[in-house]
């Protein structure tokens, strides 16, 4: 066995010893692997002593990752095939052929590119695509994974379920970024008062306590706009909050829009909630309206125009 072994290595040793040119193929290769990966951990220690912030750390290693590949791959084309001298022409010959036979994993990398070159989300940026709604965590070549909330949770909190998304998605689905350029959504909260009740003093009581509430989003939200305006046409002349009112079957529905971060939706509702019901307890004319069963005598109740003559 020790004998057969020793001639192995014997004939390898002669095989390159008689293939000068595979030998030096090797070594190149070998070395642009090397300086390859000394530039990355060189570039990711300066980066690393420079900065704290985890995301940016996380951007260079996937960046320099991308760039290491990218560079390693046209190297070791170049000195494999040496004898093609057009290396254009090849990458379009190998990208045809593979075209045709991995028609999804292409078109994973081409909106991997285009994720990366057009931005339309980046990590951190909380999405909405092809009905899965989350916080993107990770973007690969193939496919990007999201932090998923929603689903069985209320006010999109999160699920604690990590998603993968093939990238190819972003070509065929509409996107929508609840963070991106501008870092606010409008929401609502619908409060529902009796008949009886007096509705201009509670759409008083809303709106002072929605003023409030919101304050601290206005002047950044403002901010944001003028600077997402450079690139989009985005024209909200209000900021301010306001609440709407109108008639439903149960009562009088008073509306409350305003701004918030898309991730402290459901705080700010429950701040304005329980102001709302500890404002509502000290008035004995507000009262809250739900579905009930009522008799109406209209000629007791009624307006004295409106009740029937004898």
């Amino acid at each position: 066995m020790g004998e057969r072994i020793e001639n192995i290595r014997q004939d390898l040793m002669d095989y390159f010893i008689n293939s000068p040119d595979l030998t030096a193929k090797i070594i190149e290769t070998l070395g642009v692997f090397v300086l390859l990966w000394l530039l990355r951990l060189i570039i990711l220690r300066i980066v690393t002593s420079k900065t704290e912030n985890i995301r940016t750390q996380y951007k260079w290693r996937k960046n320099l990752s991308y760039g290491s590949f990218f560079i390693g791959f046209l190297a070791v084309i170049q000195i494999w095939y040496s004898g093609i001298q057009s290396i254009a022409t090849f990458l379009g010959l190998l990208s045809a052929g593979v075209a045709i036979a991995l028609k999804d994993p292409v078109t994973d990398l081409a909106a991997w590119m285009f994720i990366l070159w057009r931005r339309p989300f980046n990590v951190g940026d909380r999405i909405e695509l092809d009905n899965y709604k989350g916080d993107v965590i990770d973007i690969r070549p193939f496919k990007f994974t999201i932090l998923e909330i929603g689903n069985w949770v209320g006010a999109d909190q999160s699920t604690g379920r990590v998603i993968h998304v093939p990238n190819h998605k972003v070509f065929s689905h509409q996107l929508a970024n609840y963070t991106s350029d501008f870092e606010f959504i409008w929401n609502e909260v619908q409060v529902l008062v009796t008949f009886e009740s007096d509705w201009k003093k509670a759409k008083q009581i809303l709106f002072d306590i929605i003023n409030e509430v919101s304050q601290e989003f206005i002047q950044s939200a403002e901010r944001q706009i003028a600077n997402a305006s450079k690139s989009y046409l985005i024209e909200f002349r209000y900021l301010t909050p306001i609440v709407y009112t109108d008639v439903k079957a149960s009562g009088i529905n008073l509306t409350v829009r305003y701004l918030t971060n898309p991730r402290r939706r459901r705080g700010t509702s429950q701040v304005i909630w329980e102001q709302v019901l500890d404002e509502f307890q000290k008035h004995d004319d507000i009262d809250f309206a739900y579905p009930t069963i009522r008799y109406y005598e209209n000629p007791k109740e009624g307006k004295l125009g409106t009740r029937p003559t004898e």
